[in-house]
């Protein structure tokens, strides 16, 4: 594996991206190469979009694939989309027919490159995206070429179980806790180097490094304008929460959608919404603050058409940052999913959970220990050996 390195910069630096590297150096190991390009909105440099900078310094891709949510971003989580082969650059869709770049779709490419700004959880399917496209491009003998960008929860946070039954689904597809603290050069290199998925033994990949970037930057601290990765992760604090208010998504909770607060805001109807605040702040949860709400879902097109509970009362809480550097998002979700557990009355507690929700934590463990009564503390010991050996396998890979 080839990393394309650039000295380490001081925290006086301004970060820069992978794509932002490349561009001020005129994008050279794309000069003259018929590449793909595997991105979507999020690919920004300043106001800029990274296809816009390859434009303007004479280079093109042949082709795109685009991820979940489309290339604009605008598709709703879940919506398969068609390829786009009318527009002047064709786009293949990677949530559609197919999740990989297909052998005739590469014929003639000489390089498959990935850009797309990730949001840290392991159920977040860029990076599924990411490693079924190296394992394309290994079996079709293409380099592939990653433009790195930072991880929003930063590279020191890492949480909750280790995915157990491997190989797993798509929205949980690799050996890793469910926020991982890599970018996605670093897990590049990682889900090859482990063999986290077959047929990666020779693929050359090649990884840009970002500048300025630090392992214990969380979004805010790298002075880069976040763009929405998808329609309901367009506020930065929607993505600071998100892998633990995420989990709500497995249970019968609502975690938000079809509100302008997105998984920061969560409920059950019916319940009593001050005394769920008062015991999630009894819980001293780092960083945030959490104030009794009463909200009322709506269908909200291309964002989310149908919201649990729409256009009915949900009674929850209202969760505040106070300080984005001590959120722990991980430890906040399990705490929310027992604290709405206990809120319920007894005959909707065996309604909580959904089919999902292993999937999502990585485990049955979170699911089988919340219902047994255990304390957050305790699940949280109960994953920590697993991140402990992630911590240790992780490091040859690490680039920051």
């Amino acid at each position: 594996m080839l990393f394309l390195l650039f000295p380490l910069s001081s925290r006086a630096e301004p970060v820069k991206t992978g794509a932002e590297i490349l561009s001020e150096q005129g994008f050279p190991p794309l000069q003259g190469k018929r590449f793909a390009l595997i991105t979507n909105q999020s690919a920004m440099v300043g106001d800029t979009h990274v296809l816009t900078l390859m434009e303007q310094k004479g280079v093109k891709p042949v082709v795109i694939f685009s991820p979940e949510h489309g290339l604009k971003g605008n598709a709703e989580d879940g919506v398969k989309l068609a390829d786009d082969n009318a527009a002047a650059i064709p786009v293949k869709s990677l949530y559609g027919a197919s999740k990989k770049p297909r052998p005739d779709d590469l014929k003639g490419i000489d390089l498959l490159v990935f850009d797309i700004q990730d949001a840290g959880a392991r159920f977040y399917t860029y990076i599924s995206t990411m490693g079924l496209a190296m394992q394309a491009a290994a079996q079709a003998g293409i380099p592939f070429l990653v433009l790195d960008r930072p991880n929003p929860l930063g590279g020191d946070y890492v949480a909750g179980f280790v995915r157990e039954k491997i190989p797993g689904s798509f929205t949980s597809l690799y050996p890793i806790p469910l926020a991982h603290g890599l970018t996605v050069g670093e897990l590049a290199g990682m889900i090859k180097g482990e063999g986290m998925l077959p047929d990666l033994e020779k693929l050359d990949l090649q990884v840009v490094r970002m500048h300025g970037w630090q392992r214990e930057m969380r979004w805010p601290d790298t002075g880069l304008r976040w763009v929405a990765t998808s329609p309901n992760l367009a506020a930065i604090d929607s993505v600071l929460l998100y892998p633990g208010t995420g989990l709500l998504e497995g249970t019968g909770a609502s975690e938000g959608r079809g509100s302008t607060r997105p998984f920061q805001i969560a409920g059950w109807p019916g319940i009593d919404a001050k005394a769920l605040a008062l015991r999630l702040n009894e819980e001293r949860l780092p960083g945030l603050h959490f104030d009794p709400l009463q909200f009322t879902p709506v269908r909200l097109p291309g964002i989310s058409s149908a919201p649990k509970y729409r256009d009915r009362e949900v009674a929850g809480v209202s969760i505040e940052i106070t300080d984005y550097r001590k959120v722990l998002p991980v430890q906040t979700g399990v705490a929310l999913l027992a604290a709405l557990q206990a809120a319920l009355p007894d005959q909707a507690r065996p309604l909580f959970f959904r089919g999902g929700i292993d999937d999502m934590a990585g485990s049955p463990e979170l699911r089988k220990g919340l219902q047994a009564g255990e304390t957050p503390a305790a699940i949280e010991a109960r994953w920590a050996p697993g991140v402990k050996s992630f911590l240790e396998l992780r490091k040859p890979y690490l680039l920051y």
